[in-house]
């Protein structure tokens, strides 16, 4: 079975497609996962390999391994882009997410007042204020949205919430309006069986109303880069993607950035 990627708290700085040079947190466990979706894609792999042992890091943690990574970091005069919340799971389900956001905010004030904080979250937990408020507070708000249609949401996301639809992630990402980036994987394959293909033009169009109604700052759209559990997913060619791009762009006058 494919397992967690990331076995500390405060990892890299590791050069991202989308971000440049990122200093990762991982706000679940350094050997499990604990995640409101069970993507197919998911480098991190599967819900079921379970949440680990060490838990998930606590705000006093955090914050002391952060600003020791950055102290250090700022000394041996070492660049950085952006400071990532991302790892092995939603970092927005760990309970301290909100006062760890707090206290980034600060640290990176401190020592890279320069960097930007962004946020990788499948905005599934969007209908709680406080973390929806903490969200605001970041950067880059870069909030997932892989399909508006609910049959594609449920084979590729497979989200653990009953109410997780393409009406109410919708509704929730609109509120945030050009406080968000969405991000979209795009992907084609199999799973048990059934075709799964978010690149076809049905999927496109239903996404493209989706950003109209959401009218978020960018939108990102991605393939795989990395090995997946699901391991009959393609990588979509960056042809395809620059073609989707550019409609979606035509249709909506929204930058999207393309990751190939």
């Amino acid at each position: 079975m494919q397992r967690v990627l990331f076995h500390q708290t405060i990892f890299g700085p590791i050069h991202s497609r989308r971000l440049g040079v990122s200093l990762g947190i991982n706000l679940s466990p350094n050997d499990g996962k604990v995640c409101t979706f069970d993507c197919l894609y998911c480098e991190a792999g599967y819900n079921a390999q379970g949440s680990g042992t060490t838990g998930m890091p606590r705000r006093a943690a955090v914050a002391s391994l952060l600003e020791a990574r950055l102290s250090a970091m700022r000394a041996a005069g070492e660049p950085l882009d952006v400071i990532t919340f991302s790892g092995n799971g939603e970092p927005t389900v760990n309970p301290d997410f909100v006062g760890i956001i707090d206290d980034v905010t600060a640290l990176r004030d401190r020592y890279y007042p320069q960097v930007k904080i962004s946020v990788l979250c499948n905005s599934t937990m969007l209908g709680d204020n406080a973390v929806a408020q903490a969200l605001r507070r970041a950067d880059n708000c870069i909030l997932k949205l892989d399909s508006a249609i609910d049959g594609t949401i449920a084979l590729l996301d497979r989200p653990v919430q009953p109410k997780f639809t393409a009406e109410w992630v919708i509704a929730r990402l609109a509120e945030f309006g050009d406080k968000a980036i969405i991000q979209t994987m795009i992907t084609r394959g199999t799973h048990n069986g059934i075709a799964i293909d978010n690149s076809t033009p049905r999927e496109i169009e239903a996404l493209i109303e989706a950003y109209r109604v959401i009218k978020p700052r960018e939108v990102m759209i991605y393939t795989i880069d990395r090995p997946t559990p699901e391991r009959s997913l393609q990588r979509v060619p960056k042809e395809e993607l620059d073609d989707i791009a550019r409609r979606i762009t035509a249709a909506t006058s929204i930058a999207v950035q393309v990751s190939a």
